[in-house]
């Protein structure tokens, strides 16, 4: 009887409690490997869509490349807008609870996106898994923290900011090992996936909430903030197509705006904002979300001007286009595995400004080096490896900037960081969709040039707006 007494009063973990501080809970290993495998799950289906837009296209004849990139932007927008929501309700629910609904749910959308008939139910199930994702990815790491004593906590969230790496740098040689079967197999491939880690969860995982009684976010700062995302996402996704100036484009622009300030202000004056104060009291999160959104819109035009010049420029088949980028990947695996290492000895700065003026040096090499005629060795390739530097030495140092704050804003704080991240990949696709016309090098060109400044930008605000040490 006792022994049942004491695995119900572990079952729950509630915020702010002291239990599992000093010793961790017993099964924490467990715990890591499968949130680490559900969040590498959400956030590798992002970037392994990028060598299929090609294929895509020629499923559904008539769709233009504006029209197909819906199938990343769908999923870009949603995703960032519902991140911050969901990880609040996550924490007054339970975020077991939440994560995993939202695994269901992206297995579920998986498979309705591997099955599509049009190209509109495929954007369609890509929104509504994003919606999935945006439960999974900063509920995995809210609950990580509490299944970990203090101690550790650098070493988890090195790891799992590790996991976000490789899922970005990783996606493309995925996407294009399943290409060669049917683009359909990158979403198929999800369900057995989904349904294991969804087993594992309901068995290993815990559950961790806010304490009863804990006030609910405000309506209004979460509608607020949602518009802001949605519509900004929307205003650059249709740009290139409306036109900059386009009536509808600026409108989209000025309700953003609007939504934006509506945020700020609820998030000021509100008893419990969708976006607490507190998570910006610390110079070091504000520097990792501005840092994030820079380095975010270069690392999406690197993932996806890669497989598109190398397809359509150089004419290689997404199977060889995905082998290719290999080498990024795993060149960030070797760093990010690292990572927490590298930040016990260099700091999170250090590293962070390294990988991002990597991203920048491989952007003026490929400008230098790539012309028309394939050369992928002496061109391509040493570019790559830079990518992978940069990716594992960046992301882990950033994302840990969720480790500075208080176990109880965990899953809010990651959440704001992913969506300063998603944004950003959003504002990297709009803009290489606007700047790289099919089959021409001179596009292609202008996007390595916005790679080459958001890298440096990235680098100048970690420098720039670090904490002061006193």
């Amino acid at each position: 009887m006792s022994t049942q007494v004491a695995r119900t009063a572990t079952a729950t973990t509630v915020l702010g409690a002291p239990a599992l501080a000093e010793s961790g809970h017993p099964r924490r290993w467990s715990i890591m490997a499968v949130l680490g495998a559900v969040a590498f799950m959400a956030q590798v289906d992002f970037f392994v869509v990028n060598v299929a837009l090609d294929g895509i296209g020629r499923s559904f004849p008539g769709a233009g490349f504006a029209n197909v990139s819906w199938v990343l932007s769908a999923y870009a927008i949603v995703f960032a807008a519902v991140l911050v929501p969901a990880g609040r309700i996550a924490d007054q629910w339970g975020r077991k609870k939440v994560l995993l609904a939202g695994v269901a749910l992206f297995t579920l959308t998986s498979a309705a996106a591997a099955v599509a008939p049009t190209l509109g139910v495929l954007v369609a199930a890509r929104a509504l898994q994003a919606v999935g994702a945006a439960m999974i990815v900063p509920t995995s790491l809210g609950l990580l923290y509490p299944s970990f004593p203090q101690r550790q906590h650098t070493l988890v969230v090195g790891l799992w900011a590790g996991v976000g790496a490789i899922a970005a740098s990783a996606g493309p040689p995925v996407g294009g090992l399943l290409v060669t079967l049917d683009w359909r197999w990158i979403f198929l491939i999800n369900v057995p996936v989904g349904i294991a880690t969804l087993v594992a969860g309901a068995l290993i995982l815990p559950e961790v909430r806010q304490p009863k009684g804990s006030a609910l976010p405000d309506p209004v700062s979460a509608l607020a903030l949602l518009l802001a995302v949605s519509l900004l996402v929307l205003a650059t996704v249709q740009g290139p197509g409306w036109g900059w100036t386009d009536i509808r484009t600026l409108t989209l622009f000025a309700a953003a705006a609007l939504a934006a300030a509506a945020t700020v202000e609820r998030t000021l004056r509100a008893e419990a904002p969708v976006i607490e104060r507190q998570l910006f009291a610390g110079r070091q999160f504000t520097v990792a979300t501005v840092a994030l959104f820079l380095f975010s819109v270069g690392f999406a035009i690197v993932l996806l001007s890669t497989a598109l010049f190398m397809q359509q420029v150089w004419h290689f088949s997404p199977l060889r286009a995905g082998v290719s980028i290999a080498p990024a990947p795993l060149a960030s695996i070797a760093f990010a595995m690292n990572a927490g290492p590298i930040q016990s000895r260099f700091g999170r700065t250090g590293p962070a400004v390294t990988g991002t003026l990597a991203m920048a040096l491989a952007a003026v090499y490929w400008l230098a080096t790539i012309h028309t005629a394939p050369d992928y060795w002496g061109a391509m390739f040493p570019g790559l490896i830079l990518v992978g530097l940069a990716g594992g030495l960046a992301w882990a140092p950033l994302f840990a900037a969720a480790g500075t704050l208080a176990p109880e804003r965990a899953t809010t704080g990651s959440a704001v960081l992913n969506m300063s991240r998603q944004i950003g990949s959003a504002v990297g696709v709009a803009l290489l969709v606007a700047l790289a016309p099919r089959a021409t090098t001179t596009g292609f060109e202008h996007a390595w040039w916005v790679q080459a400044g958001a890298g440096l930008a990235a680098a100048a605000a970690l420098i720039v707006l670090r904490p002061r040490r006193p």
